[in-house]
């Protein structure tokens, strides 16, 4: 029964792309480690037909890292010339420590920058790139099927603390859960990413983070304040781990492992993992993470993923410039729906939304 869902799951990411490749309208335009650098020489022509040198480094999100590493390869077959590109994955956070004081031209981001971190921050463009959800997942031998966003507060929420899966159940269900198919036994294995990692802050602000403040004021529980005084809305005992490839071999390895990557890493697993659906509250319905749910939105964990450029750094380097002008446009469908190799990535942008895009862009 497993392997029949994990073929539907692997055949609906299949068949998403030539759906949602037809909403994109005019839009012509194998795993990978998320923290590995690398490096290409190529180069683009100027409108003057002069060839363009120089270097572009991006860095930022392990989960964007894919696209802007494809889009890399692919721009290095389309052009010839001397342009250094260096792509790697330390996670969002990560990324705009180094790309806000000006050391990278380009941060990946599977979330939105923060207020926090746009007040010391270079002149920037916000991109957004692609569509992408959040999968959760399990260990295949969990039984497990549908999950609800209280099973997944109960779970890893801030009242959740080092517990067993019966304990889980029974604070979902004193939250209104009916969830069937619990394991037994067995203390919950939490593996996902680390605080460096946009999917660990979208997890937090799309899953858990409207329960857990009502929770708090609510006197439920009382909510524990971290270094800085911010609440913390994850569990207490939560321990991240930064690589993607390892969230995914650690759950594969314990029978009651539990966490999130992004879809994309996910359904490149193939059955190493189980992906949960997950309720959508509004029907009632338990939604099956595929480019197609994510697209249209049914999926209730989905989020929108970005890259940020350094606009001063745009204006003095046309090779960054010419590598957006590539990514925005010959290398932006196949990058982004062929991330990690033919026929499995990301959802591309509808074309309104791709004309913001590159809008802001021509804007800048």
């Amino acid at each position: 029964m497993r392997i029949s869902k994990r073929i539907t799951i692997m055949f609906a990411v299949l068949l998403s792309f030539a759906m949602i490749a037809t909403a994109c309208g005019d839009d012509d335009d194998s795993s990978t480690s998320s923290s590995s650098s690398s490096s290409s020489s190529s180069s683009s022509s100027s409108s003057s037909g002069e060839s363009i040198s120089g270097s572009v480094s991006v860095s930022g999100s392990s989960t964007v890292e894919p696209i802007s590493t494809r889009v890399k390869e692919t721009y290095n077959d389309a052009v010839s010339g001397d342009v250094e590109i260096t792509v790697n994955g330390p996670g969002t956070s990560a990324g705009f420590r180094e790309f806000c004081p000006g050391n990278t031209d380009i941060n990946d981001a599977s979330r939105a920058i923060k207020d926090k971190e746009k007040d010391d921050c270079v002149p920037y463009v916000e991109l957004k790139v692609a569509f992408d959800g959040i999968a959760v997942m399990v260990n295949p031998d969990n039984p497990l099927e549908c999950v609800s966003k209280d099973d997944l507060y109960a779970i890893a929420g801030p009242e959740s603390e080092g517990n067993t899966w019966e304990e889980a159940q029974a604070l979902a269900s004193s939250l209104g859960s009916t969830t069937t198919g619990w394991p037994s036994s067995g203390t919950i294995d939490v593996i996902a990413p680390g605080t460096e990692s946009g999917t660990y802050g979208s997890f937090i602000e799309i899953v858990l983070e409207k329960k857990a403040e009502a929770r708090g004021e609510e006197g439920a529980f009382t909510l524990v304040q971290d270094e800085n005084g911010d609440d913390i809305l994850i569990r207490t005992d939560y321990a991240g781990q930064p690589d993607d490839n390892v969230i995914i071999e650690g759950i594969n390895s314990s029978a009651n492992g539990f966490g999130w990557v992004g879809f994309a890493f996910a359904a490149a697993a193939g059955d190493a993992v189980k992906v949960l659906d997950v309720l959508d509250p509004d029907t009632g319905e338990c939604v099956t993470p595929s480019l197609a749910t994510i697209a249209d939105g049914s999926y209730p964990v989905s989020r929108s993923l970005y890259i940020y450029v350094n606009t001063d750094k745009a204006a003095s380097n046309p090779a960054l410039v010419s590598y957006v002008d590539y990514y925005l446009g010959d290398g932006y469908q196949d990058g982004v729906e062929n991330a990690f190799g033919p026929g499995v990535g990301y959802v591309a942008l509808p074309a309104d939304i791709k004309a913001e895009t590159d809008a802001a862009w021509a804007g800048r």
